[in-house]
């Protein structure tokens, strides 16, 4: 018996024809599933994914708001601190100042205490070197003669603000 001629009983390609048949209708159904689930995702997904990429726009939109204010804020910063250098430097102008002012006020008082004794001496009979608490008044009873006179003698001097070290004239005694 030849292995051509021989006849073959078996049920084997039969079954596994049969198997064959069955992975193919398992298949479909598998891609049915599939289509379905694929269809039931998309619907569930897609919003939750338009949603996502909504808030991933309003971040990168907040986060572009975020960088112009803090550029706004850096600006603002810089230009306070600007400011306020420039105010410094003011006060500091004003402070010197104010101190050259005090010490031309001051230095009269110093020069003529300091200059009294030697401008004495070189004080004529018809000068007079004005001290705290002078007055024409009081320089005309200590020499004899009348404020209206000292006041005729110098006409440009203001009887009222004497300062100290200041020369005025005095007439002679008539």
């Amino acid at each position: 018996m030849d292995s051509i001629t021989r006849e073959n009983n078996s049920y084997l390609p039969v079954f596994g024809v049969i198997a064959g048949v069955l992975a193919l209708v398992l298949s479909g159904v598998a891609l049915a599933k599939i289509s379905s689930a694929k269809k039931e995702m998309a619907e569930k997904v897609d919003p939750l994914v338009l949603k996502i990429e909504e808030a991933e726009g309003q971040a990168r939109n907040a986060a572009a708001s975020a960088d112009k204010a803090s550029g706004s804020i850096n600006k603002l910063a810089t230009d306070t601190q600007a400011a306020f250098t420039q105010v410094a430097q003011e006060i500091g102008n004003i402070r010197g100042e104010i101190t050259k002012v005090q010490e031309a006020k001051a230095a009269p008082k110093v020069a003529a205490k300091a200059g009294t004794a030697k401008e004495a001496a070189v004080v004529g009979a018809d000068e007079y070197v004005i001290k705290a608490g002078d007055t024409f008044a009081k320089i005309a009873r200590a020499r004899g003669i009348s404020p209206e006179a000292i006041t005729a003698a110098n006409p440009g001097v203001n009887a009222g603000k004497l300062n100290v070290g200041q020369k005025i004239k005095v007439p002679a005694k008539k």
